[in-house]
């Protein structure tokens, strides 16, 4: 009898072992589900829809016949260089942007300091197409407040929009404005992470305030600045909204970028299978630069 009682309690034992082992994973089903379909199954399905071609109301498979296309295709390679140039541009003025934003909103002197942190972070939750529309009201030629303020310091208005680097100006100017302020929260938290203790010192070593900048700040916010490098170099890479309402790739292509390009080759002229290819492109194109952003930094480590 003892010993069905000690059999019944070690079976109950291990039940209750299996249950605590299985728990998180029951809990965790749902979101696995949701993570195979929306992301897993997109990706694969993506990937071989790549080295199709849609015909005749039939998907047929062509093989590399998409990237073969891709290498010979003049929109991309232009859309490619107008990424790049957002990229080059954009890119390393909003990372300064935001370390002397960071800096400033910072330092003791100044007050109120939340409301300055709210007031550059307002811009990253404003709505794509919301802000988008607006620049492109502000870059307006005739009745745009940019030409306004530009006419009544004496100079001539811009025709911004129309032009080739006038309109890579204006969406490079949006970027910039929209997403320097969520880079600068980013890099305040990185900040706050460095020692007093280190400034203290280098005050009493009678260090200048720029010295303190180079020597201390900067080295200490590496890591930080490599992030933000990358998630912004990735962001550019997708760039869509701004070429896509603010100059509709114009003119003649001049704005276009690859996720526009992408956007109205799968959903305008529904190439599906080219639009694939033209997306993988991409995530290549994205994986280089990051590793070579890594590489080149050392990882944020000296």
């Amino acid at each position: 009898m003892s010993q069905m009682t000690n059999a019944g309690g070690t079976t109950r034992k291990r039940r209750q072992i299996v249950t605590k082992k299985s728990a998180p994973y029951i809990f965790l089903f749902p979101m696995i589900v949701l993570f195979a379909v929306f992301m897993i199954y997109p990706i694969i399905h993506s990937f071989l829809l790549s080295f199709q071609d849609f015909s005749e109301g039939v998907y047929t498979f062509c093989g590399i016949q998409n990237y073969v296309t891709l290498l010979k295709d003049p929109i991309f390679w232009k859309s490619l260089k107008n990424t790049f140039i957002y990229l080059i541009v954009q890119v390393p003025v909003m990372v300064v942007l935001s370390l002397l934003f960071g800096v400033l909103v910072e330092q003791a002197f100044l007050k109120c300091r939340a409301g300055f942190r709210i007031g550059i972070f307002l811009p990253s939750v404003t709505a794509l197409v919301a802000y988008a529309i607006v620049f492109k009201l502000l870059f307006n030629t005739d009745f745009g407040l940019v030409n306004h303020m530009l006419q009544a310091l004496g100079f001539s208005g811009v025709d911004w929009l129309n032009t080739v680097w006038g309109a890579r100006m204006a969406i490079i100017i949006a970027i910039t404005w929209r997403w320097t302020g969520y880079n600068t929260i980013i890099v305040i938290a990185g900040l706050k992470n460095i020692p007093t203790e280190l400034y203290e010192s280098a005050d009493i070593d009678g260090a200048s305030f720029w010295q303190k900048f180079l020597y201390i700040t900067i080295p200490m916010v590496k890591s930080i600045l490599l992030f933000v490098s990358i998630t912004s170099t990735i962001g550019t890479l997708q760039l869509f909204d701004e070429s896509f309402i603010l100059t509709g790739g114009g003119p003649n292509n001049a704005t276009i970028t690859i996720g526009h390009y992408l956007y109205d080759t799968g959903f305008t002229y529904y190439k599906f299978g080219y639009a694939a290819a033209l997306s993988y492109a991409l995530v290549i194109i994205i994986g280089i630069l990051s590793i070579i952003q890594f590489k080149a930094t050392k990882g944020g480590e000296e």
